[in-house]
């Protein structure tokens, strides 16, 4: 009887535990299933990462990652808000905008837009400080807005010429006309026939294509106003009009072409030829590396953070090689070095000095192929250009030292000759060093000048492609001609200044304003190696001129006569 009595003791308490064992794994089922149907909350992001748009960019959201780049690819943009606690209704809220934005598109579809939503509201980390854009406090800055200059009629490249007398009513006559014949009749010229846009240009600026308001733009004293809307709308139509024709430059020692759009506009392509994180091999020259499509679209976005604006507009684009090059080009000499790789990719390598072969083609993958676009300067018919050689031009010798090289005071030799005798000219190729140093390029043994202006101008800061080359040593060879010379503009020297205070730290102004090309939706156009160098050649620069100091009197070139200097500050 006592042996029956503990077995159904022993059997009433493992029904309990087994009946409380179930209870607590349905309470804990309960509970990971109300945990699993909790909606994500989206952590809060500063707007300006997708929607400041400032000149010579293109804010990330409106650009899609295809070859044609069209504006039927814009992204569906998530709506973000502040997190204030209340985070069930922001979910439910986001998710309701969501289900309302994709019900429309195919699953594939829907995929694509949400990558590029989540392209376009990325937050790189370091790049905002308490929801601020580092970016827009720096153009903000008094430094970046000082007073313009006044321009005389001379101080503009290029002019529209000047109307005649009784002209006024001709035109208006000749306008009616054209409007009377563009309903009655629906003939089309022969330029909309090939894709061109009907060329009706007055002298409104409002009809004018943006790349003419650009060219009509540029001054003795700038190639282009930061402020200038026209800028942007160069880099947007060249990162996503209708390319109608790609013809191979012609000099130069690597391959480029030359690409025309439907509003007469043409930019200068340089093909992706290495991967963007690929350092130069430190066996080879100088003269001896691949140019860099990545390297031509930071160095405007640097020259522009600098204050310089002396590199025409650049931008990124992704393009098919065979529907916007092979197909629609008209230059037999680039159409027969086409092939295909062995692993299916379609390549070609035009005709050059240097790399243009079956061993060093462009290629791309199988069709699509990175390429940087840059705005094309005025015809030199219209606005010729004077090369000039750079005195610290490199001996480009295997063997051999330039001069600069042998000679410490090479510098007093250069202030007695001219151009660098009077004028800013000296000056202006110091902020040229100090822009080649911070992207280490070393492959600057000319510049431009447009000869309209004669010695009294600003200094093109053109072709860059052999920067961004090495992040993991500086070269200070580059910069020889400021240690040497000693001398700086004020202005410059203010504006490296404050790029070297946390609050507006140049590595991280960089990454903001490089987030806003195209071509960063598919990989960082530097990478992360590359940013903190531009800290790091800062203060080797701002070393240099304080060596200067100690020992000069003469450093500072004081282009801010009549300013505050303290406001400024």
């Amino acid at each position: 009887m006592a042996r029956q009595g503990v077995r159904r003791l022993s059997h009433s308490v493992c029904l309990v535990l087994t009946c409380l064992s179930l209870a607590l794994h349905l309470i804990l089922a309960l509970f990971c299933l109300s945990v699993l149907q909790t909606s994500c909350v989206i952590p809060p992001s500063s707007s300006c990462s997708s929607s400041l748009s400032f000149p010579g960019t293109i804010p990330l959201g409106k650009q899609g990652r295809s070859h044609s780049l069209s504006s039927q690819s814009s992204s569906h943009k998530l709506p973000v808000s502040r997190m204030n606690g209340d985070f069930t209704k922001m979910a439910a809220h986001i998710d309701h905008k969501v289900e309302a934005s994709f019900n429309i598109v195919n699953e594939k579809e829907k995929d694509k837009k949400l990558i590029q939503t989540k392209m376009a509201t990325k937050v790189v980390s370091g790049q905002r400080v308490s929801n601020h854009s580092k970016l827009e406090a720096l153009f903000s800055h008094p430094l970046y807005n000082l007073p313009r200059k006044h321009l005389l009629e001379d101080d503009w490249l290029l002019k529209l010429k000047p109307k005649n007398k009784g002209e006024d009513s001709e035109e208006e006559d000749e306008e009616e006309d054209s409007d009377k014949s563009s309903e009655d009749s629906e003939w089309q010229s022969d330029s909309e026939e090939d894709g061109y846009d009907r060329a009706n240009w007055t002298r409104s600026a409002d009809i004018h294509p943006a790349w003419l308001r650009y060219h009509l733009g540029i001054s003795r004293w700038e190639l282009y106003d930061r402020n200038d809307p026209s800028v942007a709308e160069v880099t947007q139509q060249m990162a996503t009009q209708r390319i109608l024709s790609a013809v191979q430059k012609s000099g130069g020692t690597q391959l480029k072409l030359i690409m025309s759009f439907p509003n007469y506009g043409q930019a200068l392509l340089k093909p992706m030829r290495q991967e963007r994180d690929a350092e130069t091999d430190f066996n080879l020259f100088y003269f001896s590396d691949f140019e860099r499509h990545n390297a031509e679209i930071a160095a405007f976005h640097l020259d522009r953070v600098l204050g310089f604006c002396r590199i025409p507009p650049v931008v990124g684009r992704l393009i098919n090689v065979t529907t916007e090059i092979r197909a629609i080009t008209t230059d037999h000499k680039l159409s027969r070095t086409f092939f295909t790789s062995p692993v299916g990719n379609l390549c070609f390598h035009g005709q050059c000095e240097y790399y243009c072969s079956t061993e060093n083609p462009v290629c791309g993958r199988p069709h699509v192929l990175e390429v940087s676009l840059a705005s094309m300067l005025p015809d030199i018919s219209l606005a010729p250009r004077r090369s000039w050689r750079s005195p610290w031009r490199r001996s480009y010798s295997r063997t051999k030292l330039a001069p600069w090289e042998k000679n410490p005071d090479y510098c007093d030799t250069v202030k007695q000759t001219p151009p660098y005798s009077q004028g800013t000219r000296l000056v202006d190729l110091i902020d040229m060093v100090i822009l080649d140093f911070l992207m280490s390029n070393m492959d600057r043994h000319h510049y431009e000048t447009f000869e309209k202006f004669g010695n009294d101008t600003f200094l093109l800061h053109l072709d860059n492609g052999r920067a961004f080359g090495r992040h993991s040593v500086d070269e200070p060879s580059i910069l020889v001609p400021l240690r040497q010379c000693c001398r700086i503009r004020r202005s410059t020297l203010m504006r490296l200044r404050l790029l070297s205070l946390p609050g507006f730290r140049l590595s991280d102004v960089m990454r903001e304003s490089l987030s806003q090309d195209p071509l960063e939706s598919v990989a960082p156009l530097l990478s992360e190696q590359h940013l903190p160098v531009l800290d790091r050649r800062l203060k080797t620069i701002l070393q240099a001129v304080h060596t200067c100091l100690e020992h000069h009197d003469d450093v500072i070139h004081d282009d801010l006569q009549g300013y505050d200097v303290m406001m400024l500050t």
